[in-house]
């Protein structure tokens, strides 16, 4: 996989799903924190990645690259305490109070030159490739004298 995504093993997760599917609030309370839905598109020039994040604005995105060419998205929204809106959810499914989730940028990612935008619900994040001669290979040999 050219852009993999970086998890962490949880061992509690099962018994705790297993309690909530029979808990009332397991239609309400989850969705909120969970990772919008996400494309991955490669062309010759770069890769692209598209996450839905409607009703998000870009102050409420971090986008985030570590020296070891680890990709960070992150995001926090202060939930509306007073229901400005006047609507009254019974189910609400696309709204997101926080995420983050971190994907492992494959070798021949430009990672000075990523850029991203938000536009109609869309956080779109183009990573550029390296041009052939300046991408590092993914393994090294090692010549021992």
């Amino acid at each position: 996989m050219l852009l993999a995504r970086r998890n962490q093993y949880n061992p509690s997760v099962m018994p705790g799903i297993l309690s909530d599917l029979f808990n009332d609030d397991w239609f309400f309370g989850h969705g909120a924190t969970s990772v919008p839905a996400m494309n991955v598109v490669e062309n010759e020039k770069n890769y692209e990645l598209e996450f839905a994040v409607p009703g998000l604005k870009k102050e409420d995105l971090n986008l985030q690259i570590d020296q070891e060419g680890i990709m960070s998205v992150s995001m926090v929204k202060k939930e509306d305490k007073e229901n400005k809106t006047g609507r009254n959810f019974i189910r609400r499914e696309f709204s997101y109070n926080q995420f983050s989730q971190s994907y492992i940028l494959p070798d021949d990612a430009e990672r000075e030159a990523v850029s991203a935008k938000v536009s109609d619900g869309i956080l779109t994040i183009s990573v550029p490739k390296l041009e052939p001669e300046q991408a590092k290979p993914a393994v090294r040999t090692i010549d021992i004298a």
